[in-house]
């Protein structure tokens, strides 16, 4: 199968996440020590990040988004920008995480209000951490497309083949591994209209 894939500048991604990151936060009156104690993430950390000074990864992103009441990828989005209802599969951008090499490709159009469809390829040996925070906001299903993938959800492991789709359950600790020698590539299926029926954000100070 061709995939194709959008160019994406990582310098000129990385300099738009750094205005995101300082948008979002200014926009809801934060300072930088209030969301360090909401996100978890060190003040210096932050300040690095909105300087543009250090490429954050993918966990440090997702408590930064938590704090702010959003998904990772609408932070992403924020930074890749536009509204468009139409995205092609040569304009999807691709953002890889420094730490993991893992990459995810945004596949909805910006604009989409409550759905979004991420498709991640995590390389093999390599695996992604995140707090239960980050998963407060949405309702997720996860579709492993080629390879598979050991999803460790709180105390449950569930290791999932190619085809497999898995309905994530109550907030919790979750953890994406691939124990093979292949990458794994899978789709993320995100209902956020879950985070309406919130009334307000939840914040997390767990690492």
């Amino acid at each position: 199968m061709l995939i194709i894939v959008a160019e994406v500048d990582m310098e000129e991604l990385g300099t738009a996440l750094a205005v995101a990151v300082k948008t979002a936060r200014t926009e809801r009156g934060l300072t930088a020590e209030a969301l360090a104690s909401m996100s978890g993430v060190s003040r210096a950390m932050i300040s690095k990040i909105e300087r543009c000074e250090a490429q954050p990864s993918a966990v440090l992103l997702a408590k930064l988004a938590v704090a702010f009441g959003m998904t990772l990828s609408e932070l992403i989005a924020r930074a890749e920008g536009g509204q468009e209802r139409l995205r092609r599969s040569s304009e999807q951008p691709s953002w890889t995480d420094p730490e993991t090499g893992y990459t995810r490709k945004a596949i909805s159009p910006p604009s989409s209000p409550a759905l979004e469809l991420v498709e991640v390829t995590l390389p093999a040996g390599a695996e992604v951490s995140y707090p239960a925070g980050s998963y407060r906001f949405t309702e997720q299903q996860i579709w492993v497309l080629d390879g598979q993938l050991r999803f460790i959800e709180g105390a449950k492991i569930h290791e999932l083949d190619t085809g497999d789709c898995l309905q994530l359950g109550p907030a919790t600790d979750c953890t994406f591994s691939n124990p093979t020698k292949k990458p794994c590539r899978y789709l993320i299926a995100l209902d956020k209209s879950a985070a309406a029926r919130l009334h307000q954000p939840y914040l997390t100070t767990k690492d």
